[in-house]
């Protein structure tokens, strides 16, 4: 079954000129994603991550959200079968919306919401097809256990001080945001997948070397679980097979942050790793890693979504620039927006986001293969 709108006649009845925009820019989104569309398919899974910006809190002044924007990110979660999205907000509301819009057949799994400074009150969340995927009973948040913490540099402020330069403290911390992990499974392919919005700070000292401290524990943590696993985890004898997807604030292909994530036996699949899915600009601190046991295992495509390619076009700026902020509410002078331009640039980020999804597809049918098997018993 596919998106159904739920309530959009509704939600436009008393803005006509915004329903007919909404309905011609769905109609633009359903074009140009076609040909993603077409793989979904029973013998494969369409798995993507997505950190939609702030979704939905306007505690930075940006929004809200438009109504047709649930619809836009509705319909490009749909051409998907399971999506990890990140920075999912403390009021469920919003995110029950879009779960309206998507349909009966689509279900979420989303985690308390994340404590303290660097956790930002955000949740993590699971959105799935339940006609592809089904859920294995088997959920939970990463928490690290004495003696594998991360061990980094804490930023303390000292009260009266704080014009002064910041001061850190070595200490053994867990992550910022813990880590989620869900049991799924597809077809004939299961598999456990953790989303993951890594520590960001700042790209040079011991922030820095957090977010690296911090991917670093993680892949050490699945890679010791899965290597100590009981040989008879499934059926053919195989232990859990780990996915690891989300924001993991990625500097470049050659970074230590990315080194830190395809270390302990992690990969990142072929058909996205390095620059073959970005065009130059585009940031890498989203990616998908996988450190998988079954043979049959195997990635047949990936990429990305340009989103703003399809809405929110840098052409529309005089569409949106009545609802836009009369001024960039950044405290912050430096990274104020300057121009109209650029204000909508920033404005547009908090209607979708400030990432694009990203996707793999994998081969879920081992039929033949099991088939095989039987037949060449003597």
């Amino acid at each position: 079954m596919a998106n159904n709108y739920a309530g959009l006649r509704a939600s436009f009845k008393s803005d006509p000129a915004a329903g007919k925009r909404c309905a011609d820019r769905l109609l633009t989104i359903r074009n140009e994603l076609r040909e993603l569309r077409k793989r979904k398919s029973d013998s494969s899974l369409l798995l993507a991550t997505w950190n939609i910006r702030d979704f939905d809190s306007n505690k930075f002044g940006w929004g809200p959200r438009l109504p047709e924007s649930f619809y836009y990110l509705a319909e490009t979660i749909s051409c998907f079968d399971l999506v990890a999205i990140q920075e999912v907000n403390e009021n469920l509301k919003p995110l029950e919306k879009l779960m309206k819009i998507l349909g009966r057949e689509w279900d979420y799994i989303v985690t308390d919401v994340t404590d303290g400074p660097s956790g930002n009150g955000e949740r993590m969340a699971f959105v799935y097809n339940t006609e592809k995927v089904w859920f294995r009973k088997i959920a939970g948040e990463i928490v690290l256990p004495d003696g594998q913490m991360v061990v980094a540099k804490k930023r303390v402020t000292v009260k009266g001080q704080k014009d002064l330069p910041p001061t850190f403290v070595e200490t053994e911390q867990q992550f910022a945001r813990s880590p989620f992990l869900v049991a799924f499974q597809s077809g004939w392919f299961r598999f456990s997948l953790c989303t993951v919005h890594i520590y960001y700070g700042k790209d040079s000292g011991p922030e820095l070397e957090r977010r690296i401290a911090e991917i670093k524990q993680l892949v050490q943590f699945f890679a010791k679980r899965q290597d100590k696993a009981s040989p008879d985890v499934d059926h053919l004898g195989l232990p859990e097979n780990y996915i690891l997807l989300g924001d993991f604030n990625v500097v470049s292909p050659q970074h230590e942050t990315m080194k830190a994530l395809k270390s302990k036996g992690f990969t990142v699949p072929d058909a996205i790793d390095g620059n073959k899915v970005r065009a130059n600009g585009q940031h890498f601190y989203d990616q998908i890693a996988v450190r998988v046991k079954d043979p049959r295992f195997r990635v047949v495509g990936g990429g990305i979504v340009p989103v703003f390619d399809y809405v929110f076009r840098d052409s529309d700026i005089d569409t949106y620039s009545a609802v836009m902020p009369a001024d960039d509410p950044e405290p912050d002078e430096k990274f104020k927006a300057t121009t109209i331009e650029a204000r909508y640039r920033k404005w547009r980020t908090w209607q979708m986001s400030d990432h694009v999804p990203l996707w793999i597809e994998i081969e879920t049918d081992f039929s033949d293969d099991y088939l095989q098997q039987l037949a060449s018993v003597s």
